[in-house]
C-alpha cells in the first residue's frame, strides 16, 4: 500500500522485563484505583506549564485517520468561571427539579449531588473539552472527521489519567445541554462541548462516597 508521508521507527523503549513487568503493572493498577471524582477543591494554584503539559498529553491520543477532532479550552479567569458556573447551575437546577426521571434521581441520591456546583469557581482551572464534528481550514473549507466521539473520549481518558498521576483532582461534569459553553467561550459552530473538567488540588477536608467497583469477573473476560 502506498504511503503518502514518511514513516519513522517506533520510539517506545521496553521499560520492564521478566518479573519487573507484573510488578510495574500492579503498581500502576494500585495508583489508578485510587482515582476518584472530587467535588472539594483547594484554592492552591496549579502552574500554567502543568496545564499545558496535560493538554499536550490529551492531544497525543489516537484518533480516526489522525484527524485529532478536539479542541481544549483552559479557563483560569475568575469572571469566565463565574459565568460558566451560573449557566451550568441553571441547567442542573432544571435537570434535578424537572427533567430527570425519578429512577435517575434515586440512583444519584447516594452520591449526595444536587444542582449546586461550587467546584466550578473554587477549582483554579476549568478544562473544557470540545469535539470537532468536522474540520475547517483557514479558508473555511470543511473536511470530514471520523469516529469523533470515540476519539475525543480517548483523549479525555488520557487527560483524566494524567491528572490523577500528578496527584491532582478532577471531576467529569456534563451539564445537559452544554451549549452555553460554546457561547461563553466563543467557540466556532463546528466545535461542540463534550466534557467539563475542574482541575486542582483536592481540599484538605475533601470527602468522596465510599463506593465499590465491579469485581474483575463482572467487567472482564479472559479467553485462554
Amino acid at each position: 500500500m502506498a504511503r503518502d508521508f514518511p514513516f519513522i521507527p517506533l520510539s517506545i523503549s521496553t521499560k520492564y522485563e521478566g518479573e519487573a513487568l507484573p510488578a510495574a503493572s500492579k503498581e500502576l493498577k494500585d495508583e489508578m484505583l485510587q482515582r476518584r471524582s472530587c467535588r472539594d477543591y483547594s484554592e492552591r494554584e496549579v502552574p500554567e506549564s502543568v496545564v499545558r503539559d496535560l493538554l499536550q498529553i490529551a492531544a497525543s491520543a489516537p484518533s480516526g485517520a489522525n484527524k485529532q477532532p478536539w479542541h481544549f479550552v483552559a479557563v483560569r479567569n475568575p469572571e469566565i468561571k463565574k459565568r460558566i458556573r451560573e449557566a451550568a447551575e441553571a441547567e442542573e437546577k432544571l435537570f434535578y427539579e424537572e427533567r430527570a426521571p425519578q429512577e435517575w434521581l434515586e440512583d444519584l441520591a447516594p452520591l449526595g449531588t444536587d444542582w449546586r456546583k461550587p467546584f466550578l469557581t473554587k477549582a483554579p482551572w476549568l478544562l473544557v473539552v470540545f469535539k470537532e464534528i468536522y474540520g475547517q481550514d483557514e479558508n473555511g473549507s470543511k473536511n470530514k472527521h471520523y469516529y469523533v466521539n470515540e476519539s475525543v473520549g480517548i483523549a479525555s481518558g488520557f487527560l483524566i489519567a494524567a491528572i490523577h498521576h500528578l496527584g491532582l483532582a478532577t471531576l467529569t461534569h456534563t451539564p445537559s445541554p452544554m451549549n452555553f459553553l460554546s457561547e461563553i467561550l466563543e467557540r466556532p459552530p463546528h466545535q461542540k462541548p463534550f466534557l467539563l473538567l475542574p482541575l486542582g488540588y483536592p481540599a484538605d477536608d475533601a470527602q468522596v462516597p465510599d463506593l465499590g467497583k465491579k469485581a474483575f469477573e463482572e467487567h472482564s473476560s479472559l479467553l485462554k
